[in-house]
């Protein structure tokens, strides 16, 4: 029987429970043990799917399609293996599902209640990794905070879990917040207490309480915590801010937060965690040998977590390369041709976002033919792989008032046009083109250099594509469809011939990336930044040596 972890959160939101269940995954998984993460978010949005990024984040997608909560991609990042359809519940599915039963006659004519018959449903979908036989052990991430009203159901069923299931195959880890008051100079645990207290006033009690903290943990401190929460002493772990969360497992282990579960759920049969590449991947983070500035440029900026895989993508492929990525923010919204040079001049690269709606789209385009003419890598995904296409159009092929039908559904020269399956469709949520497909890549181009492979998949989630009736003419002048569906021939990767890098791609490889399998095209496009970056900086030294003479 797989052997359930409950990780809730106190205090705060944003604490990185997502963080902790990764980090503890990895270090279960490194001892040989099956995991799986699941995330269990309490609002009634079906999915994210229809969820503003400003509100949520970005929408990650997994390989069977499913539109999920970002947290997923950590477990992802974290484990290097896949998530599923059945690793995000949120309150809105479950109500759907037991309405729909209630309409199909299901509950006999019986009063439909929050208990049992929600949170029956709750508990099937908690058990219903572990009844698979392929995990050890499912760590389940309760969104939220203890306290908010919409938690509650979720809080009562693993209450009811830790009382139906064997005491040794459930357990409950609480993540909260140790403030360090600095005019009192001290650390302070009345917010843990109070979290911890609230959380068992619902009868749940914790096993193991991870502090969040800016400064150590003293074992004084240690101790008033388990006395008054009611925990063993070693199971109170300190979770000291780090520089990046790939260090976080490192700084579980150190504590030793896997034998302490390890102990709790009697797994006996278990090696010595082997983090080798853990620690190698670090190493290179660390310490990088040069550095690259990239211009990303978006529509939602303001919130980090909108670009979320993208970014780690950008950590995963720095480190492959060896260097630094800083990445400089700029908003589509506010570039123009008076300012495009001025905002972009000094980078080594440039990445145009994924997103959808009219907003800031001229900015994107501007930005493209910038990267274009000046030579400098570009890299677009999705959207940004769709402005590429109409600004080509525009201003090489002569297409002026070229455009995509979804920001202008009268333009004369739909370069980017509705896929015909989509054209149906009128629900929003769950209805794009969705999850892993195949691409065949043209040999002796970019992208088969990148990849090393004749054929890929890669996952999606749009719903425009190439219209490929003009696909002969972008050929003819010099942007090649290099990577095809084989099954739909639809247009998934699009390339500049004669440009050092230049390339755009319909799917989203940062879905994809991890730590120890970094996107290829990512890999690809740092390297070539840095090359840039490279002969920019002899240039400017062959420059500055003539001038002296």
């Amino acid at each position: 029987m797989a052997k359930y972890i409950f990780v809730t959160g106190g205090v705060t939101s944003s604490l990185g429970k997502g963080i902790i269940a990764a980090s503890l995954a990895k270090l279960l998984q490194a001892r040989g043990l099956s995991v799986t993460i699941q995330k269990l978010d309490p609002y009634i949005n079906v999915d994210p799917g229809t969820l503003n990024p400003y509100e949520h984040g970005e929408c990650y997608v997994t390989e069977d399609g499913a539109e999920t909560d970002l947290d997923l991609g950590h477990y992802e990042r974290f484990l290097n293996t896949f998530t599923s359809q059945a690793n995000n519940v949120t309150t809105g599915r479950i109500y759907q599902t037991v309405i729909n039963k209630e309409r199909n006659g299901d509950f006999l004519g019986k009063t439909v209640q929050v208990v049992p018959h929600i949170t029956d449903e709750i508990k099937r979908r908690m058990l219903l990794l572990g009844k698979t036989g392929k995990f050890d052990i499912v760590i389940t991430e309760i969104g939220g905070t203890v306290g908010d009203i919409e938690s509650l159901p979720f809080i009562e069923a693993v209450r009811q879990l830790q009382w139906e299931l064997p005491e040794e195959n459930v357990m409950v880890i609480h993540l909260t917040l140790v403030p360090y008051l600095k005019a009192a100079k001290e650390l302070k645990t009345k917010p843990t207490q109070h979290s911890v207290k609230m959380l068992s006033e619902t009868g749940v009690h914790p096993d193991v309480l991870v502090c969040r903290t800016e400064e150590p943990l003293g074992n004084d401190i240690r101790r008033k915590i388990a006395l008054f929460c009611n925990v063993k002493q070693e199971a109170v772990i300190e979770a000291m801010d780090a520089a990046t969360i790939y260090e976080v497992p490192l700084l579980m282990l150190r504590e030793k937060l896997d034998i302490i579960c390890m102990k709790k759920l009697k797994i006996t049969q278990f090696n010595e965690p082997n983090l080798d590449k853990w620690k190698v991947y670090l190493d290179k983070l660390k310490y990088p040998k040069s550095k690259v500035t990239i211009g990303l440029i978006g529509k939602y900026i303001e919130l980090q977590d909108a670009y979320k895989s993208i970014l780690e993508s950008f950590i995963h492929a720095g480190a492959m390369n060896e260097v630094k990525v800083q990445v400089i923010n700029v908003h589509s919204e506010f570039i123009t041709d008076d300012n495009v040079v001025e905002k972009l001049d000094g980078l080594d690269g440039l990445l145009v976002a994924p997103g959808f709606g009219t907003r800031g789209i001229e900015g994107k385009i501007i930005a493209v033919k910038y990267a274009r003419e000046s030579g400098m890598p570009f890299f677009g995904i999705c959207l940004g792989m769709q402005m590429a296409v109409i600004e080509f159009a525009r201003n090489v092929l002569g297409l002026k008032t070229a455009h995509s039908t979804e920001m202008d559904a009268q333009t004369p020269d739909p370069v980017i046009n509705m896929m015909e399956e989509q054209k149906k469709i009128k629900m929003m949520g769950g209805t794009m083109r969705l999850g892993a497909y195949p691409c065949q890549l043209l040999e002796n181009s970019l992208a088969h250099k990148i990849y090393g492979t004749n054929t890929i998949s890669e996952r999606h989630r749009h719903r425009y594509e190439f219209n490929s009736d003009y696909l002969d003419q972008f050929e003819a002048n010099g942007m090649k469809a290099t990577g095809i569906n084989p099954d739909s021939g639809l247009v998934e990767i699009i390339e500049i011939v004669d440009h050092p890098f230049f390339i755009g791609v319909q799917y989203h490889p940062e879905l994809k990336s991890t730590v120890e399998s970094p996107a290829p095209v990512f890999v690809g496009f740092v390297a070539a930044a840095k090359e840039f970056n490279e002969k920019s900086n002899n240039t400017k030294t062959s420059l500055l040596r003539d001038a002296l003479i």
